[in-house]
């Protein structure tokens, strides 16, 4: 009998140690998460500070919940609006990663493969000039992965009169430019970001699904997310109180640039506007919480973080690209994610999938000339996230 009280006794002792162990472990992660969000949060409102961003957010999420929020400054001067959860930010390219979620969508559903030409759907592109071979051998996946060869601007001449639309407005826009467009380097051989490429992409969506794009996302993506307060271009005029505006510093003052803009034929490309409190529910479909299989199911959606093709190494942190979302690996762990550059609007998103965890992070204002480059101030910000957030979670 003593031999059986003793196992009992050893085994009972052993569930204390590892119960002792995972709490201290958790403790652990805990306090340094304590400490490293204090850190990250300092450091996030003294670079907006001084670089008099008017406006700008970030947030850290694990598992669904939000461990870090930080709302700073203001989303309208003129009508003393701070930001806050509610505040609706255009979020420009990082709408690229739902268009590629709605290709896997179509693709799952057997409406089109990853390998198809894009000509199968979009014939026009046979104008486009192709020195390396037929523009029918440039697949979706090509496209996907930012590796096709278009080049980098929608609009590639002009655009700075007051007169002139925002982007191109129409799809007939878009075909009359491909005789003056050609393949830049051979199709899949590296990378170079494109946002026709992506127009293209919202085309194909619109065809298939016989919606518009915006309404194929919303259908498909914003609604079964709840994401109700989300929509692409114009505001509604029940969130019009939401709404971010974004300024340019000029003359040391910070000037409105307004608060809407029409992205035209290239709504896919960047066209969507959505409030942090949605964007948190988008962050928390693509690290599985919950997991949300009438969406896309997971694989489909791992599909689309693998690495395509290598983009550079700096710092410690290699970047590569995957199918519309970007791989950064660094200190021995990798992160996906999307960045997002329009009008006034920086932004940037990162998630690291086997701890279901997720940083965000925008803000309002750039400068004619008068304070860093905004983009190396987002770049900066999120190696500071890599560093001091992330990390922990190895």
């Amino acid at each position: 009998m003593s031999f059986f009280i003793s196992k009992i006794l050893l085994a009972t002792l052993l569930i204390v140690s590892i119960s002792f162990n995972i709490v201290s472990v958790r403790a652990q992660t805990f306090q340094g998460f304590a400490n490293g969000w204090k850190k990250t949060d300092t450091y996030f409102q003294n670079t907006l500070k001084e670089n008099q961003i008017v406006g700008g957010a970030l947030l850290f999420l694990e598992k669904g919940e939000v461990k870090g929020s930080r709302y700073y400054g203001m989303a309208d001067i003129s009508q003393q609006r701070a930001v806050d959860e509610n505040t609706i930010f255009h979020w420009a390219s990082i709408t690229k990663t739902f268009t590629a979620i709605a290709i896997m969508q179509l693709r799952d559903r057997g409406l089109l493969t990853l390998d198809d030409p894009v000509t199968k759907y979009l014939p026009e592109l046979r104008k486009v000039h192709n020195p390396y071979g037929s523009t029918d051998d440039i697949t979706i996946k090509t496209v996907l992965s930012h590796s096709a060869g278009f080049r980098d601007p929608s609009w590639p001449w002009g655009g700075n009169q007051d007169w002139h639309p925002f982007e191109p407005t129409e799809w007939s826009q878009i075909v009359a430019m491909l005789p003056y467009t050609e393949i830049l380097f051979e199709p899949g051989s590296k990378f170079s970001y494109s946002n026709p490429a992506i127009i293209f992409l919202g085309r194909i969506i619109e065809m298939l699904s016989g919606d518009d794009y915006e309404v194929y996302i919303d259908k498909n993506i914003l609604k079964p997310l709840e994401m109700y307060s989300s929509y692409y271009d114009i505001t509604p005029y029940h969130l019009l109180k939401f709404r971010a505006n974004n300024y340019t510093i000029r003359d040391g003052e910070p000037q409105p640039n307004g608060l809407d803009f029409d992205t035209g034929i290239t709504t896919s490309n960047g066209g969507l506007n959505a409030p942090l409190k949605d964007m948190i529910k988008y962050l928390n479909f693509l690290t599985g919480q919950p997991e949300s299989y009438e969406i896309l199911k997971r694989s489909s959606l791992e599909e689309l973080w693998e690495e395509q093709l290598p983009i550079s190494e700096s710092n410690g942190i290699t970047s590569s690209v995957a199918l519309s979302f970007f791989p950064e690996a660094f200190d021995g762990m990798q992160v996906v994610g999307h960045t997002g550059t329009q009008k006034s609007f920086y932004s940037f998103f990162y998630l690291h999938p086997p701890s279901q965890t997720a940083c965000i992070a925008i803000t309002n204002t750039n400068s004619e000339g008068e304070m860093p480059n905004p983009d190396q101030i987002r770049l900066d910000m999120s190696h500071f996230v890599f560093g001091h957030l992330f990390t922990l979670y190895k």
